[in-house]
């Protein structure tokens, strides 16, 4: 590998530092576009003291984020931790027009007030991983709104409609014949805008907004600005191991889930997914994670890094002492034993068929669920497995109730 200080010419030195920078820059990355302006802009920050505007926008249109959306904010803490001013930027503006990117159709644009109540949750998650005192918080409406009509007419002559249409999403619908709304035009322009707003350095997103992140450039240009760089981060597999993690999928981590169901979650993904979030998501150095992959590699059970990966996560969202509680609540379990913090349910009626027993305590969604996991050989009560699914509880009994390895409840039956 060439040596940057040699390959590319800069105003600035290219010290160990810098170079340091742009391997921390680097770690994880799909693209870094281009590397070189990037080595510029970081042997100048060097040189200068002046930190560079690191931007990451992200649409208010679900209330929680999970870990899959943190791949990004991990890389803006990196950047952060090197003395760089990170920008969140919220886009209450750009999500009442919907962002069209790797979807065949429309998203349905959100009403102020959706937005509004979203917005209010995305920033006390996101401090999870960012550092509060050095970041900046925007909304993009702020410079937006005043644009009006005229400025919006303006901003959209800077771009074409057949550069609009190289855009694969906006390619496929066509040939399709799969209707575009002309709004829909306005939301990489809307974004591109918001780094010339922001005069931003770098700007952060998913693969799935290359396109966007390429407009900023564009823009920025067409002001008469030095152009930022784009940074696109791989979108992170769900815990199927397969579809991009998604709640609408159900292959999800939440950040603001409990303790112990995010570290159970986190050790059932497979050992090979498992280096793949190592890299994007813990906040080991990479030395640190190669040498535990040799020793794993060379025989150590694979388990105990999982672990470790699932520790590390759960108390960044949590604390440590949630994340030793979660794994002796998952040790428990995996053991046969009953976890100390088990919901306690009283029901009324009995005698209650152990269907209905398990639907009223909460361990199964329906009775249909609760046939099934009977004949799985999944219900336990008191630790004995149950087969008879006609079995009758009398009044007056109290026992501890298990569907699965994962869901308990105390039950008392009067």
């Amino acid at each position: 590998m060439s040596d940057p200080r040699t390959a590319v010419k800069t105003s600035y030195p290219v010290t160990d530092k810098v170079l340091e920078a742009m391997e921390v820059s680097k770690r994880g990355v799909e693209e870094l576009l281009p590397e070189a302006d990037w080595l510029q802009k970081l042997a100048k920050s060097e040189a200068t003291g002046v930190p560079l505007r690191i931007k990451l926008g992200l649409d208010p249109t679900a209330p929680d984020i999970h870990i899959g959306h943190t791949v990004v904010l991990n890389k803006m803490r990196q950047l952060q931790d090197l003395g760089h001013q990170v920008i969140f930027l919220i886009g209450d503006f750009t999500s009442m027009i919907g962002d069209p990117s790797g979807r065949n159709s429309t998203r349905p644009p959100l009403t102020a007030e959706q937005i509004k109540a979203n917005a209010e949750t995305y920033y006390a998650q996101a401090k999870l991983v960012l550092d509060p005192a050095r970041t900046e918080i925007r909304y993009n409406s702020e410079w937006s709104d005043p644009l009006g009509a005229r400025g919006m007419i303006q901003l959209a002559a800077k771009y074409t409609v057949a550069r609009m249409m190289e855009r694969d999403d906006f390619t496929k619908r066509f040939a399709a014949q799969t209707p575009i709304s002309v709004h829909e035009f306005l939301y990489p322009l809307m974004q591109g805008y918001d780094s010339v707003a922001l005069k931003s350095d770098l700007e952060l997103g998913g693969t799935d907004q290359k396109f966007n992140l390429l407009m900023g450039r564009h823009l920025q240009q067409e002001y008469g600005q030095e152009p930022q760089c784009i940074l696109t981060m791989p979108l992170l597999e769900g815990l199927d191991g397969v579809e991009k993690m998604s709640k609408s999928k159900n292959n999800y981590v939440g950040i603001s889930e409990p303790a112990k169901d995010m570290f159970a979650k986190i050790l059932s993904i497979s050992d090979e997914q498992m280096w793949k979030w190592f890299k994007l998501l813990s906040f080991k150095s990479l030395a640190e994670i190669a040498a535990l992959k040799a020793e794993v590699d060379g025989g150590r059970n694979p388990k105990d890094a999982k672990v470790m990966l699932a520790k590390e996560i759960t108390a960044r969202f949590h604390n440590a002492a949630a994340a030793d509680a979660a794994e002796d609540d998952f040790n428990k379990r995996a053991q046969g034993g009953i976890p100390d913090d088990i919901p306690e349910v009283t029901l009324t009626g009995a005698p209650l068929l152990i269907g209905k027993v398990l639907l009223g305590a909460g361990l199964v969604a329906s009775g249909g669920e609760a046939t099934r996991m009977i004949e799985q050989g999944g219900v336990r009560i008191d630790g004995a497995v149950i087969s008879d699914k006609g079995l009758k509880l009398e009044p007056g009994a109290t026992f501890v109730a298990q569907v699965g390895k994962r869901k308990f409840a105390r039950v008392t039956l009067s």
